[in-house]
C-alpha cells in the first residue's frame, strides 16, 4: 500500500507545478487476512457485504506526502477496526441497488446516508471514508508544513463525528 501511493503521488507530480505538494492515498478494505477490493458487480458486492456484516474488519490508508521540487517523500499508514452491524438481507440488497457499493472497496461507504454499515466504531472515521486527516497533518508537520485551519476540528464538523484518537495521532502515539 505504501507503495502505491508513493507510485501515485510521483505520478501526480509529473503533471504538476514545479513547487507543488502532492498528496496521495491508498485505502484497503482488509477481513481475516484477506484483501477486499471494489466489488466487479451487484453479486459480488452483496458476498462482501454478507461477508462483513455483524463483525469487526479493518480499513487501511496509506499517504504519501511529495516535495517533486527537493524529491522529499514521507509516508504514513492509518489502521481502523470497523465493527460492522447486523443488518439485513432486505438492507443489503435496497443497499447494493443503489449501485453505490460498486466503487467502494469492501462495497460500502461508511458514510451512505440510507445504509449506514457500521456501529460503534471507535477509530479513525476519515481514514474509513478515505483520507485520515490528522496523519495527513502529522506527515505535514514532519516538512515544516501547518495548515492555518485546525484539521482535527474542520473534519470533526464535517464528518459529523466526534473523534476520540486525534490527540494520539497528532502526538504520535497512534
Amino acid at each position: 500500500m505504501l507503495r502505491l501511493a508513493e507510485a501515485k503521488a510521483r505520478c501526480a507530480a509529473k503533471s504538476s507545478e514545479a513547487e507543488s505538494i502532492v498528496i496521495a492515498a491508498d485505502t484497503t478494505v482488509v477481513d481475516g487476512g484477506d484483501i477486499l477490493g471494489k466489488p466487479a458487480d451487484a453479486h459480488q458486492a452483496e458476498a462482501m457485504l454478507q461477508r462483513l456484516r455483524g463483525h469487526t474488519h479493518q480499513v487501511y490508508t496509506a499517504l504519501a506526502v511529495f516535495i517533486p521540487a527537493d524529491d522529499i517523500l514521507l509516508t504514513d499508514c492509518c489502521i481502523t477496526d470497523v465493527p460492522m452491524r447486523e443488518y439485513s438481507e432486505e438492507e443489503l440488497r435496497t443497499y447494493v441497488s443503489t449501485g453505490d457499493p460498486l466503487d467502494k472497496a469492501g462495497a460500502y461507504a461508511i458514510q451512505h446516508p440510507g445504509f449506514k454499515p457500521v456501529t460503534g466504531l471507535q477509530g479513525c472515521y476519515a481514514n474509513v471514508v478515505g483520507m485520515p486527516l490528522c496523519h495527513l497533518v502529522r506527515t505535514l508537520h514532519k516538512l515544516g508544513i501547518h495548515p492555518e485551519t485546525s484539521i482535527p476540528q474542520a473534519c470533526q464538523t464535517s464528518l459529523q463525528y466526534a473523534c476520540q484518537v486525534y490527540p494520539g495521532v497528532l502526538d504520535g502515539n497512534l
